[in-house]
């Protein structure tokens, strides 16, 4: 049996419930770097952590909702390719655009 893991609602990488804390705020703040550097038509908003406050009748958090809630978090930071509508984090949509081509 596999220990239990949540999604990092930054990058969408599964974490450890212990070593997500630890995570989280180092992501952020490397996703703070990124963001900056790119041009700003590119610039998101910064990622908001998702509140489920489904709990379950033993007093659990329900762990598929809050994946669920994290992973669309994380779906949400990609951007779309202007020529196929692709979607990419915005670093590597800049790479793609140099060798992408309508089709």
């Amino acid at each position: 049996r596999q220990p239990p893991t949540l999604i990092c609602y930054v990058c969408g990488c599964e974490y450890g419930t212990k070593s997500i804390s630890i995570h989280e705020p180092q992501c952020l703040k490397k996703w703070h770097r990124e963001n900056d550097m790119l041009p700003k038509h590119l610039r998101r908003p910064e990622p908001k952590k998702p509140v489920v406050s489904s709990i379950k009748a033993k007093g659990f958090y329900d762990l598929d909702s809050l994946k669920e809630a994290t992973w669309t978090s994380a779906q949400n930071q990609l951007v779309p390719c202007d020529i196929c509508g692709r979607t990419f984090l915005p670093d590597t949509l800049i790479v793609h655009q140099r060798s992408c081509k309508l089709k």
